[in-house]
């Protein structure tokens, strides 16, 4: 099998929505021989940050001399660099055995897999084959009956936080939410849980007590000192200084988080030098979160794409690029999924937007540009819109440079490569 031929299989898998249950996953490893009874896992789920905490786990476990696999979803450029091992995304001739290895023994099952449990099995079966000492896995959707709860126990389970989202599918509440996320919680296995109110932490709680769990909150009281600017971000963490690459306010809490997760990976066993730490923080790197994709105008990317994650992103907007600006405002490019609470979105923005260009996402299930114009000149603020993208982000930086004003892109990561992409054409011409 050749990389175009695994690409266009796992393409041709029907998706077949949400198909609760664990059966096909579970069929499917049985007919693979186990790989998820060959590895170690850091289970990380949660609403937001689960991206950013499972690249610092990640980089921190990699500068500590281990083999390390990381599996995220959804891809931000390109297919394979959702399954990484040591730092580097999976091969296109590793990804084309594992997959021609996964095909032979889904084809065999009666009842197929969706695309993500087969994606799920494909790297499962790669990380086995790597030798990974750990494996950090990430959540796709929920935590309850996600293909990635195939896993039989885990060295920690991280829950990074709990806002609404996809309530269709996981509950309108966030109790409800907290349940199905505390689905991935394993019976004896610690439980770090990160942002959310207290209904959600008492479901997690009450879970973990249930499974004879320990449970942990992260202090984020323990931070202090906090200094954001362009080229990374400060601060103090339980009476520690810590410096990362990584931009936003909210960086800080994952972080925190990150640190709160060592310190429980090191009373499991694991050998976590504090120099390790330090180098994996300065290394970590993670696309779509506050991200300069240039300089001159400023452009950032912030794949914001829930109430919760563009409060971070006004927060972050209010620290680092409200300053460059006489009145604060900055230009903004958005893109919104139509299932997503927009409207929220956009009155939290529109205090901080001196004007916006809206764009439609390359996907079914975005909002039309023009609706989201809409939405934001209801909000007060200058909108216009390109149904197309490429033009959208040519009047974008058109607008930054003529204005002298950060451009901010956001609302979802299903146009972070294409955002890019034309931004980097716009700084050749």
């Amino acid at each position: 099998m050749t990389y175009q031929e695994a690409m266009a299989y796992i393409n041709s898998v029907e998706w077949k929505g949400s198909r609760p249950g664990l059966e096909r996953i579970s069929e499917l490893c049985a007919r693979l021989g186990h790989p998820e009874r060959a590895l170690r896992f850091i289970h990380i789920a949660g609403t937001n940050g689960k991206g950013s905490v499972s690249a610092m786990l990640d980089s921190i476990l990699r500068s500590a001399g281990y083999r390390v696999g990381l599996y995220t979803s959804p891809y931000i450029e390109r297919f394979n660099d959702r399954i990484r091992f040591g730092g580097a995304e999976i091969a296109d001739e590793d990804l084309a055995r594992d997959t021609e290895t996964v095909k032979a023994c889904a084809e065999a099952m009666a009842d197929g897999p969706t695309a993500f449990e087969l994606i799920t099995a494909i790297a499962l079966v790669y990380f086995r084959r790597m030798g990974c000492d750990y494996v950090v896995l990430e959540c796709g959707l929920g935590g309850r009956l996600d293909a990635t709860n195939v896993i039989p126990t885990a060295l920690l389970s991280v829950i990074t936080g709990i806002a609404l989202d996809h309530c269709d599918i996981l509950g309108d509440t966030e109790e409800q939410i907290a349940g199905e996320k505390a689905g991935i919680l394993k019976p004896g296995t610690p439980v770090l849980f990160g942002e959310g109110g207290d209904g959600a932490a008492a479901v997690i709680r009450d879970t973990a007590d249930r499974r004879g769990c320990r449970y942990v909150r992260t202090d984020f009281g323990a931070i202090s000192g906090v200094r954001a600017q362009l080229d990374g971000t400060a601060f103090r963490f339980q009476g520690r200084e810590v410096r990362i690459p990584l931009l936003g306010l909210y960086q800080t809490r994952n972080t925190a988080t990150v640190l709160t997760a060592v310190d429980l990976l090191r009373q499991a066993g694991v050998i976590i030098p504090d120099g390790a730490i330090a180098e994996g923080l300065a290394s970590a790197r993670w696309k779509a979160r506050f991200e300069i994709l240039r300089r001159d105008p400023l452009v950032i990317y912030d794949g914001a794409h829930n109430p919760q994650g563009i409060a971070g992103a006004v927060e972050n907007i209010r620290a680092v690029l409200s300053p460059l600006s006489a009145d604060g405002r900055v230009a903004l490019l958005m893109g919104v999924m139509a299932d997503k609470d927009h409207g929220a979105m956009v009155s939290a923005l529109a205090p901080l937007a001196a004007a916006v260009v809206t764009v439609r996402p390359n996907s079914d299930r975005s909002l039309g540009a023009a609706a989201l114009a809409e939405e934001f000149r209801r909000n007060g603020v200058s909108a216009e819109s390109q149904e197309d993208l490429a033009e959208g982000v040519k009047t974008a930086v058109a607008l930054a440079c003529r204005t002298g004003r950060p451009l901010v892109c956001l609302g979802s990561l299903y146009m972070y490569g294409d955002v890019k992409r034309a931004v980097l054409a716009t700084a050749d011409k």
